[in-house]
């Protein structure tokens, strides 16, 4: 054990980690499965690996640094207390900020990357209105979460446009494709916290009729989908289990709500979408 270590006590290590380390398993998620879709759908040719590589990088070291700022600004659940605390997160910040600004250079650099400024703005606008939606209280929390998503989503439609070297139809269906699956998970955790204690179909069904008519309409949209022919099969096979968790979950009996195990179920049902939603685009 290191004398830093000696001299600070294990719960201030763990408060100084949460001061400038993304706590929330979903928001993880929605980052790095939509981001997974894109470069598996976009599998880049030789000459574009390194700009991809230093997509990935920029797009985590940003979602890294909203953490340390928010400590910073007192705009999180955790905000800095002591000298110390505020010069950790202050560094962290001004490397994270560092190096997400060292890979933007080197994209933006290249002409044929310009068209990342729109999908940029697009994500940084959707910033912008979730911060604006959170000041407006609990009411509008979910909602705030879903135009969030909107802009962390887009990195699938980005890294698809890096590999690939187009922004077409099929990287905005890339982008739809991982924003429906973020709001149907974000809405299915919002439930099952309002719904905590409901343990018959009728409680359940009080609680949560918006987001079973959510699942229908999706499953209509799905069907047409496929009819249209507008997407991969895979495509439509890869909202299946989001759609047979969110509805058997009315039809079964009492549960306990345990947060911790309901992040990691998510977080799966994430994995298997990404990976199924790649699986469309590697093999249509």
């Amino acid at each position: 054990m290191t004398l830093a270590n000696k001299d600070i006590p294990a719960p201030h290590r763990v408060r100084m980690r949460a001061l400038i380390v993304p706590r929330e398993h979903g928001a993880w998620g929605l980052l790095l499965v939509p981001l997974f879709t894109g470069v598996a759908a976009g599998v880049a040719s030789a000459h574009r690996f390194w700009p991809l590589l230093a997509f990935i990088i920029a797009a985590i070291s940003l979602f890294w640094l909203r953490t340390p700022v928010e400590s910073l600004l007192g705009a999180g659940p955790l905000r800095v207390h002591t000298s110390q605390e505020r010069r950790t997160a202050l560094i962290a910040a001004a490397c994270l900020a560092g190096l997400s600004a060292a890979c933007l250079f080197l994209l933006m650099g290249r002409t044929a990357d310009l068209e990342l400024l729109f999908l940029g703005a697009a994500a940084a606008a959707a910033f912008v209105v979730q911060a604006v939606l959170r000041k407006l209280g609990l009411m509008m929390r979910m909602t705030a979460q879903m135009v969030g998503a909107v802009g962390l989503t887009a990195t699938a439609p980005a890294a698809y446009y890096i590999g690939t070297g187009h922004l077409d139809r099929r990287a905005l269906i890339l982008w739809a494709a991982n924003w429906i699956f973020a709001g149907d998970q974000i809405h299915f955790v919002q439930l099952r916290i309002h719904a905590a204690r409901a343990a018959t179909f009728t409680e359940k069904f009080r609680r949560g009729w918006k987001f079973l008519l959510a699942q229908l309409v999706l499953l209509l949209v799905l069907l047409l989908v496929s009819l249209g022919r507008w997407a991969p099969p895979l495509l439509i096979l890869a909202f299946v289990p989001a759609l047979l968790r969110g509805t058997l979950w009315f039809f079964s009996g009492p549960e306990p709500l345990e947060i911790r195990s309901l992040g990691w179920s998510e977080m799966r049902e994430g994995i298997l979408f990404g990976v199924l939603l790649a699986t469309a685009y590697v093999f249509p």
